[in-house]
C-alpha cells in the first residue's frame, strides 16, 4: 500500500514539476537533486565536524568492546559520554574502558612472556639479567596505561572546550555586530559560525543542524540544549547568550539594543575576572612544574657518576626515566595547568584551507619559473641525519676500528684519550669474557653534542619553516587590527557625512597613508577605481580582494557587516562602524589588561626556556665529565699499580679500582646525550605550555615558538656544555694525575 502511495505521489510530482520546468527553466520540484543538496552539506558537516570520527583511537575503541565486556562505573560513564558527545567521535563509554583494559592486558602479557624468555635465555648464558628491565618496563607500563587510556575522552574534550573558550569572546561579539541592525538569532549564528573558526563554528553549525533535521523546534530550544554543557565551565558564556536571547522580546529598539551591549559587556567581565583569579592561582603551579619536573631533575644528574659507578645504573636506563618518564609527567602536570585557563580573546586567523598561505609553509628554493616548493619534513630530515652522524661518529669510528684512538696532546702535555675506549675483563653467567666500554674521552663527549644539535635543528628547522613567513603576515594582521578600531572609526564618520561608501574608503586611506590600515583601503579604493568592482568585490573577490592580504576574522567580520548593512542606507552604515569602533575598542582594552596579568607568570617560563634550563643542563654535563674523569682516571691508575704499591701510595685510594669499576662508570658520551635529549623535550614542551597560558590554543604562534627556542636554547646549551666540559676536563686530568702520581 505504501509503495502504491510512493509511486503516485511520484507520479504527480513528475507531472507538475515538468510544468515547473517549462515555467521556471530548472527542475524545482525534483526531490532527488533536494536530497542530493542535503546529503552534500550533511557530509560536509561530518567531515568537518568529526575530527576524531574514524581515527585509530575510535575503531580501536569499538574492536575492543567487541572482545571485552567492561562497564564503568555510573558516574565514570557520565563523565566519558559528556566527552564523546563533546567531541563527536562514535565510540562508548564500555568502549573506551574495554580498550584501555585491552591495552594493559597485552602489555602485561607481553612483560610476562618477556620475563620468562629471558630466564630461559640467560640459563643458556645468551640473555644478560640487566634486560630483565625490559619485562618490568611492559608490565610497568600496562598498568600505569590503564587510567589515562581510560579517560582519553576526557583529554580529547578538555582539548575541544579549551580551543572554544578562546573564541568566545569573538563569537558574542559577531553575534551582538549582526543583530544590531537584523534582529535575527538564526541568521546571527551563522554569521558568527562563519568568521570565528573551528571548533566552536563547529558547534554553531550543529546548533542549526539539530533544528533543519528537526531534532529540535526552534533555535532556542537548540541553544539551550547546546549551552547546558556550558553552564559548568563558562557561566559568562551563558549569561550572554540569555541576554542575546531576551533581546528578540524587546519591542523597543533602545531597550533591545541595550540588552546586546549587555551581553557583550557581561562576556568581557566575566573574561577580565577569570583570567585575574587564574594569573593568581597559577604561579605557584608553575614553580612546582619547574623545581620538581625541570630543576631537581638536572641537578640530580650530578651525582648519578657516582651512584651509577655503585648500583651500576646503565644509560639506557637512565634514558628511560630522563627521556620518556619525566618528559611525560612534566607535560601532563603541564596540561593540567594549561586547561584551567579560563576563555581568552585571539583576534587573528590565517586562513589554512587557503592555497595560498598553505605555500608558504613549504621550503622555496629558486626564483621566477625555476621555484620549488620542498616539504619542511624532508628538510628538517635532511639537516638531522647530516649534523647528527658527526655526533654518532665516535660510535661508528669504534665500530669500524675496534682498537684505534687518537691522544690528545697539547703543549707537550696529555690530556687524555680522544675516544677513550677500555678493555675490562667482566665475568658474566661465570664466564670470564674481555669486553670494551666507553667511550669515556673527552673528545667523543664534544661529538655527542652534535647528536644533540642534530636533533634540535631539525625539529626546530620542521616548526620554523612552516611558521616564519605565516607569523609574518599574522603579525602584519595583528598591526592592522590594532589600527582598525580608530580606521572604522573614521569610516563610519566619513559615511555618516554623507559621503558615498565607494569614496569614504579613499578619503580614509588618504589619512593613513603609510599605516597596514592604509594600505588595506587603499586596495579596496583601486579595486572599485581602476577594476571597477563594488565594495563586496572589492573586498572579498577571492583573487584581488584586499582581505587576501590581511586574513583576519576580525576584520573579515567587520566589512561584511558594512557590507550587508549598505544596503539600508549610509546613517545605517555609520552606525554600524561607529557602534562596532566601540566594540573594538572595548575588547583591545581587556585584551591588553589580560597580557599585562599573564605577563610576570609567562616571562618566567620564557626565562627558563631560553636562559636557566640550558645554563643549568650545561654546567651539570661538565660537572659529570669531570666527576667520571677522575673517577676512571684514578681507577685505571690503581688498577695497573702493579702489588700493593697503588695502595701503600695512596692509602685507602688502594681499592679505587674495586669500589668504582670501569664496566660501572656511565662515559660522557651517553650521559650527554640523555641530558641533551631531555633538554630539547623540556624546551618543547614549556614552549607549548607558555604559548596555551599566554594565547589559548594557537598552533600557528605555538609552531614558532617551538622552532626559535630549539634553535635559541640548544645552541646556548651546546655552547655552555662544551665550555665547561673542556675546562673541567683539563681540572680532572690534573687531579687524576697528581692522583695517580
Amino acid at each position: 500500500m505504501t509503495i502504491g502511495i510512493d509511486a503516485e505521489m511520484r507520479r504527480i510530482m513528475d507531472k507538475y514539476g515538468s510544468k515547473a520546468d517549462s515555467k521556471f527553466g530548472e527542475n524545482v520540484m525534483d526531490q532527488s537533486s533536494m536530497a542530493e543538496v542535503f546529503s552534500r552539506d550533511y557530509d560536509v558537516f561530518k567531515k568537518e565536524a568529526l575530527t576524531y570520527a574514524d581515527s585509530f583511537y575510535e575503531r580501536a575503541c569499538n574492536f575492543s568492546e567487541k572482545i571485552l565486556k567492561v562497564s564503568p562505573k555510573a558516574e565514570e560513564a557520565y563523565k566519558l559520554q559528556e566527552a564523546i558527545d563533546r567531541v563527536h567521535i562514535n565510540i562508548t563509554p564500555s568502549g573506551a574502558y574495554a580498550f584501555a583494559t585491552l591495552t594493559m592486558i597485552i602489555l602485561v602479557v607481553l612483560g610476562f612472556l618477556t620475563g620468562v624468555i629471558g630466564y630461559f635465555l640467560q640459563a643458556a648464558g645468551i640473555f644478560q639479567s640487566s634486560q630483565v628491565m625490559l619485562a618490568i618496563i611492559f608490565i610497568l607500563g600496562g598498568v600505569i596505561a590503564l587510567k589515562p587510556l581510560s579517560k582519553y575522552p576526557i583529554y580529547l574534550a578538555t582539548k575541544w572546550r579549551l580551543q572554544a573558550s578562546n573564541q568566545m569572546v569573538l563569537c558574542i561579539l559577531y553575534i551582538v555586530m549582526y543583530m544590531r541592525h537584523t534582529s535575527n538569532l538564526e541568521l546571527a549564528i551563522k554569521f558568527a559560525g562563519e568568521h570565528i573558526g573551528n571548533p566552536l563554528a563547529l558547534d554553531l553549525r550543529k546548533i542549526v543542524w539539530d533544528v533543519e533535521i528537526q531534532r529540535y523546534s526552534s533555535i532556542k530550544q537548540s541553544l539551550d540544549i547546546y549551552l547546558e554543557g556550558w553552564k559548568k565551565y563558562n557561566l559568562e558564556f551563558v549569561e550572554s547568550f540569555h541576554l542575546i536571547e531576551s533581546s528578540l522580546y524587546e519591542s523597543d529598539n533602545n531597550k533591545r539594543v541595550t540588552l546586546l551591549d549587555k551581553a557583550l559587556q557581561v562576556m568581557l567581565e566575566g573574561t577580565y575576572e577569570n583570567m585575574l583569579h587564574y594569573a593568581q592561582d597559577v604561579k605557584s603551579p608553575i614553580t612546582t612544574l619547574h623545581m620538581l619536573g625541570i630543576i631537581l631533575p638536572v641537578l640530580g644528574l650530578i651525582m648519578l657518576p657516582l651512584i651509577g659507578s655503585f648500583l651500576g645504573v646503565k644509560w639506557y636506563q637512565l634514558a628511560l626515566i630522563y627521556n620518556i618518564a619525566l618528559p611525560l609527567g612534566v607535560y601532563f602536570m603541564g596540561y593540567k595547568i594549561m586547561a584551567k585557563r579560563p576563555m581568552g580573546y585571539s583576534q587573528s586567523n590565517i586562513y589554512e584551507d587557503n592555497p595560498r598561505y598553505q605555500r608558504m609553509r613549504m621550503f622555496v628554493m629558486g626564483k621566477g619559473a625555476n621555484q620549488k616548493l620542498i616539504s619542511p619534513k624532508k628538510i628538517a630530515i635532511l639537516l638531522l641525519i647530516m649534523i647528527s652522524l658527526i655526533g654518532l661518529a665516535p660510535v661508528i669510528y669504534h665500530f669500524i676500528n675496534p682498537g684505534a684512538d687518537i691522544l690528545i696532546n697539547l703543549g707537550g702535555k696529555s690530556y687524555g684519550s680522544f675516544l677513550d675506549y677500555r678493555t675490562v675483563d667482566v665475568e658474566i653467567n661465570g664466564v670470564l669474557e674481555t669486553v670494551n666500554v666507553g667511550p669515556f674521552g673527552i673528545g667523543a663527549a664534544m661529538l655527542s653534542l652534535f647528536l644533540t644539535l642534530g636533533i634540535a635543528i631539525g625539529i626546530g628547522a620542521y616548526y620554523r619553516i612552516r611558521s616564519n613567513r605565516l607569523i609574518e603576515v599574522r603579525n602584519e594582521t595583528k598591526k592592522l587590527e590594532k589600527e582598525f578600531q580608530s580606521a572604522i572609526f573614521q569610516l563610519g564618520n566619513r559615511v555618516g557625512s554623507g559621503i558615498p561608501t565607494e569614496m569614504a574608503f579613499s578619503s580614509v586611506a588618504e589619512t593613513l597613508q603609510g599605516t597596514p590600515t592604509g594600505n588595506f583601503f587603499n586596495i579596496v579604493d583601486n579595486n572599485i577605481r581602476r577594476v571597477g568592482m563594488n565594495v563586496q568585490n572589492a573586498i572579498f573577490d577571492s583573487e584581488i580582494g584586499a582581505i587576501n592580504e590581511y586574513p583576519s576574522s576580525l576584520i573579515d567580520s567587520s566589512m561584511r557587516v558594512l557590507v550587508e548593512t549598505s544596503r539600508k542606507g549610509p546613517l545605517v552604515v555609520s552606525q554600524a562602524l561607529l557602534n562596532i569602533s566601540t566594540y573594538l575598542d572595548r575588547i583591545n582594552k581587556v585584551n591588553e589588561r589580560l597580557k599585562d596579568l599573564l605577563a610576570e607568570t609567562v616571562g618566567s617560563m620564557k626565562a627558563q626556556v631560553a636562559f636557566l634550563s640550558p645554563v643549568i643542563s650545561g654546567i651539570v654535563v661538565g660537572i659529570g665529565t669531570m666527576i667520571t674523569t677522575i673517577i676512571g682516571g684514578l681507577a685505571a691508575a690503581m688498577s695497573a699499580a702493579p702489588g700493593n704499591e697503588g695502595a701503600s701510595n695512596l692509602g685507602a685510594l688502594g681499592d679505587l679500582g674495586n669500589m668504582f669499576p670501569v664496566q660501572g662508570l656511565m662515559p660522557p658520551y651517553f650521559f650527554q646525550i640523555v641530558v641533551g635529549l631531555y633538554l630539547i623535550e623540556v624546551v618543547f614542551i614549556l614552549s607549548i605550555l607558555s604559548n596555551g597560558i599566554e594565547n589559548g590554543v594557537d598552533k600557528l604562534n605555538e609552531e614558532n615558538k617551538i622552532g626559535k627556542n630549539l634553535y635559541k636554547s640548544t645552541i646556548f646549551y651546546v655552547i655552555v656544555a662544551a665550555l665547561t666540559m673542556i675546562v673541567f676536563n683539563a681540572l680532572a686530568v690534573m687531579i687524576s694525575t697528581r692522583a695517580a702520581g
